[in-house]
């Protein structure tokens, strides 16, 4: 079957999120990120070269011959990829239990793709299987922020809410955030059920989410006093606070 420019056209939309939202759809793009997410995903299509299709399993999918040609129209990327696979964007409602068995990443305003898709593999590495995101954080599905996660998409939920009712509606024993007046996290007892709270790249954590945190940390510079950066990274933090968390 032939591809023609309207479907490299629908493809390379994609890219932008009104698009995802009226196709109800999302890309994976490059061999790796594809094999990572093909079986955890509905596949609406997938395109790749014929030495691609050749050499790989597609678990089942019937994968359409396309073209370098057709596949640079179709890609964000600088180097257009082997294969491409289109995706339905995944029903997944949040399960009310989830805060009161275990830990969930709760995230306020994160704006930049590779961050939000960092922390998303983080939290996967770390065993948390759901996020709840503020309206205003990134999308998930953008096509930055899957190729960021590394195939952690596949196997953490990601959920958009009115956080600060979320939060609140979860009734979970603890929620935590980090703050610059916090108890140091190196010393501060932190348990395994509750919900865990990462602010904005620039602002931090809102006042409004601020508002439910019951239990304040601080993620301490070293050494003590010394002049040094105004703020760390969001996915770092996140990184070092779910380590503490794991008594990494």
């Amino acid at each position: 079957m032939m591809i023609t420019n309207s479907t490299c056209n629908m493809v390379r939309s994609l890219d932008e999120r009104k698009w995802r939202r009226r196709e109800g759809a999302f890309k994976a793009e490059g061999s790796k990120c594809v094999l990572d997410t093909l079986a955890h995903f509905s596949v609406r299509a997938l395109y790749a070269t014929d030495e691609w299709i050749a050499a790989h399993d597609t678990c089942g999918t019937d994968a359409q011959p396309a073209t370098r040609g057709e596949l640079r129209k179709m890609s964000s990327l600088v180097t257009p990829p082997e294969v491409i696979a289109v995706y339905d964007i995944p029903v997944r409602d949040l399960d009310p239990e989830a805060a009161r068995r275990g830990l969930v990443l709760a995230l306020d305003t994160i704006q930049d793709p590779g961050n939000l898709g960092t922390i998303i593999r983080v939290a996967d590495w770390f065993g948390i299987t759901d996020i709840i995101c503020s309206r205003e954080t990134a999308d998930c599905y953008s096509p930055k922020v899957i190729q960021a996660t590394m195939g952690a998409i596949s196997r953490v939920r990601v959920h958009y809410c009115d956080l600060p009712a979320t939060i609140a509606m979860l009734g979970a024993p603890a929620v935590y955030g980090t703050f610059l007046d916090g108890d140091d996290i190196g010393t501060a007892t932190l348990g395994d059920i509750g919900i865990i709270v990462t602010g904005n790249e620039g602002n931090g954590i809102s006042p409004e989410v601020e508002a439910v945190v019951t239990h304040r940390l601080l993620i301490p510079s070293y050494p003590r006093g010394r002049q040094t950066s105004e703020s760390l990274n969001a996915a770092i933090a996140t990184a070092i606070t779910l380590a503490k968390f794991r008594n990494v």
